[in-house]
């Protein structure tokens, strides 16, 4: 039983997202067929999509944040209309300001009468004062409603529920993963942030367990990846916009689709594929507020920012196409053998370790060039590796990881988001917004620093603290780890002065930190 419940561990910690407490049965399940329990989750493709009551497409949120500017300028606007202007009072009424005030006392008084906009007797004595009718309030101008946040927060409790809930949580770990490798950042502005939920899951989810090549042409053609990394302001300097605007190439997509998407540093392309790739994907952007070229908010390819004329990629001539050419040129990306390694490598060292076993990246690496970029095939070909059952679990969860396995173990289903958004910016991986278009980092030294060790002990404590009074601690243990639980977390959670504290040790163990 040790055997197989250690085996067990691998499957939930390494692939998914920990036991679940409760009635779930997830470590005796996993322990009876660890590799057919993780596995049982890819053979359920739709399983991947993510559909939730309100979430809506891309061209919807893209019109409803063009609404949402719209109606923010017009209450701005018909409160700025609300003032009415200061008539300056009569020369006779001003009060003088006496000789022994001093400068700064006088400021004051001016600053206050200002402030307060009485009229010119304001100067007497509020207790000389008769009581009156008081003025009616004027009404504040009706303040739209925020439906970014609101998307967002929706976005983000669909997502964290459907983690909390799977049964080993492997295929949201792919998501996961995926959505990080083709990140984008809410903090851009404001469509980036009502977008991010959206743009994982049209253009991540359907193609987690299908081609890397689709994925990669439906990031690319996302209005949120295009946003994101400014393609909609690179025009062709020979296309008809760009000579009549002066402007040129954007090279921010192109650059990163290279070297962060496909290829990776050192994958054999230079500037000036670059630049090549920059020219041929000229045109690919979104309809804005006016609607001109589409639904606001939808993907669009504009002619006239095209840059015309047969360009050269890779050491291959892609002929004018329009959005064939770039789409062309992509496909070919998604197959070089540079893609396939740099994928590989970066699938392991999420997965496995952080220096990836060389033999298994060679192995990944074979099974995505003969399926031609296959990731249900990947995905499948890990989970059969013995180098991914032996490894030692020794990666540190990252911040999103162990607030969900913490969640999972403790059978609390999020109903508000707002605990985890917090949590996840107190920790350094705010929810879809890394510093930069390469992610967050994918090792453990990027979240075993001291500092923010003592943040996730604080937040273990405060979970102990809040629960700790109805949970039976060592009970938890047994659906974590059962008897793969190492002897000194079993020791120091029996040993903890109280069940709070023993909660809070039990989150901060290996068994929960480590996958």
């Amino acid at each position: 039983m040790a055997r197989d419940s250690q085996a067990a561990l691998v499957a939930l910690n390494r692939f998914g997202f920990g036991a679940r407490g409760g009635a779930s049965g997830d470590l005796i399940n996993a322990a009876s067929d660890p590799r057919g329990f993780v596995k049982a989750e890819l053979a359920r493709p739709n399983g991947v999509l993510l559909e939730a009551p309100g979430l809506q497409s891309t061209p919807q949120l893209g019109q409803a944040v063009f609404a949402y500017q719209d109606q923010v300028k017009q209450a701005r606007e018909a409160a700025k209309a609300a003032v009415p202007p200061e008539a300056p009072a009569p020369a006779e009424q001003k009060p003088a300001l006496r000789r022994n005030l001093s400068l700064n006392t006088a400021a004051t008084e001016i600053a206050g009468q200002m402030a307060e906009a009485k009229p010119a007797d304001s100067a007497v004595k509020p207790e000389t004062m008769q009581p009156g009718p008081a003025a009616p309030a004027a009404k504040p101008a009706p303040q739209p409603l925020n439906v970014i946040q609101k998307t967002f927060r929706a976005e983000a409790l669909a997502r964290l529920q459907r983690a909390t809930l799977a049964s080993c949580g492997y295929t949201e770990r792919l998501v996961a993963f995926w959505s990080n490798h083709f990140c984008i950042s809410a903090s851009k502005g404001e469509l980036a942030r009502i977008w991010a939920g959206a743009f994982e899951r049209e253009a991540i989810r359907p193609h987690v367990l299908g081609r890397f090549a689709d994925m990669l042409k439906a990031v690319e053609q996302h209005p949120a990846m295009l946003f994101f990394l400014d393609n909609q302001q690179s025009l062709g300097p020979d296309s008809r916009a760009g000579q009549n605007r002066k402007r040129g190439l954007n090279e921010n997509l192109a650059r990163e689709i290279m070297e962060l998407h496909t290829l990776g540093v050192g994958g054999g392309y230079t500037q000036d594929d670059v630049t090549s790739l920059a020219r041929i994907i000229t045109g690919w952007t979104f309809a804005g507020r006016q609607g001109q070229l589409g639904p606001p908010g939808s993907f669009v390819f504009n002619t006239n920012a095209h840059q015309p004329g047969p360009q050269m990629l890779l050491g291959k001539t892609y002929e004018p196409a329009g959005l064939a050419q770039g789409e062309a040129a992509l496909a070919d990306i998604a197959r070089h053998p540079s893609t396939a390694n740099f994928i590989a490598t970066k699938f392991v060292r999420h997965f496995v370790a952080d220096d990836p076993p060389p033999a298994l990246v060679a192995r990944l690496r074979d099974v995505f060039v003969k399926t031609d970029g296959d990731l249900k095939a990947l995905a499948t070909a890990l989970v059969d590796a013995d180098e991914a059952w032996k490894a030692p679990l020794t990666k540190m969860r990252s911040p999103y990881d162990f607030l969900v396995a913490s969640g999972r173990l403790l059978a609390r289903v999020p109903e508000d988001p707002g605990a985890y958004l917090n949590n996840l910016n107190m920790l350094g991986q705010p929810l879809w917004s890394p510093a930069g278009p390469n992610g967050f980092p994918d090792t453990s030294a990027a979240w075993a620093a001291p500092e923010g060790i003592k943040l996730r002990l604080d937040i273990a404590a405060q979970m102990g603290a809040r629960l700790g009074n109805n949970i039976d601690p060592l009970d938890l243990l047994e659906f974590a780890a059962a008897d793969a639980a190492s002897i000194e977390t079993r020791r120091t959670v029996e040993r903890a002065e109280s069940r709070q504290q023993a909660l809070a040790l039990l989150l901060m163990s290996p068994e929960m930190q480590r996958r």
